[in-house]
């Protein structure tokens, strides 16, 4: 059955001499999968419709596997994004995440809003750190490994200072840090920040300012704590890093 899709797409690999498989994420359908029949030749209708992070209007045979693209219209091109190479590699980060820890055709319309107001953020400002460690939050939560960031891990009392704890999946506060003695004493306002990337949304958020050593601090504890639990290696990472965007 045919079926009219809008999505954005996350993720391109090349099928043969002239075909594509191409992931899309849409608020309907969620992640999905389809055969774009010669994507890959330059003057196919399906060549524009199918770049990196294009917002598009698809027509597709969905099926529970591989679907199939019958055809697409460009719907917001996001043109700034491929144009440059620092917000590229901020959105092939985010894509990646979302593909490695969102199951097929399973739609959830928070994580679907939450990329999409980022994926516009990337596109419209300069400094997209903090939209992206939020969404990173949630998409952690999402995979079920999600740190404990409102309360003491272990013993489940709200009382700082805390100390963030890779080993113990989150906050410990002073009578259990003995817990963990490689545990990184944090600030009460990054904890709080911990916080509001998991509980709020982009879209309540006017601008966060936050401190450039706060920044780094944030950056680092949640990349040692995707390291541990993750699961799925990143290579958009690696880039970003060697970028020193996501070191």
């Amino acid at each position: 059955m045919l079926e009219k899709v809008n999505g954005f797409v996350i993720k391109t690999n090349d099928y043969g001499e002239t075909h594509k498989i191409v992931t899309i994420f849409s608020k309907k359908v969620g992640k999905f999968s389809l055969l774009a029949k010669g994507a890959k030749k330059p003057k196919s209708r399906m060549a524009a419709v199918t770049q990196p992070f294009i917002y598009g209007e698809y027509f597709v045979y969905l099926n529970s596997g591989l679907s199939t693209l019958q055809q697409g219209e460009v719907i917001q091109s996001l043109r700034a994004i491929r144009e440059d190479i620092v917000k590229t590699a901020y959105a092939a980060y985010v894509s990646e995440l979302l593909d490695k820890l969102l199951d097929q055709q399973s739609p959830d319309i928070h994580i679907y809003e939450e990329f999409e107001q980022t994926m516009h953020w990337i596109t419209e400002k300069e400094d997209p750190a903090i939209p992206i460690m939020m969404l990173e939050m949630k998409l952690y939560e999402k995979g079920g490994f999600a740190p404990t960031v409102d309360r003491c891990a272990n013993c489940g009392q709200k009382r700082s200072p805390y100390a963030f704890s890779i080993k113990e999946g989150g906050l410990l506060c002073n009578q259990c840090r003995y817990l963990d003695e490689t545990a990184v004493s944090l600030p009460d306002s990054v904890t709080r920040l911990l916080y509001v990337f998991s509980a709020v949304n982009l879209d309540q958020v006017g601008s966060i300012s936050v401190k450039d050593e706060n920044k780094k601090l944030l950056r680092e504890l949640l990349n040692s704590y995707y390291d541990a639990y993750g699961g799925f290696y990143l290579k958009s990472r690696k880039f970003l890093s060697q970028i020193d965007l996501l070191s």
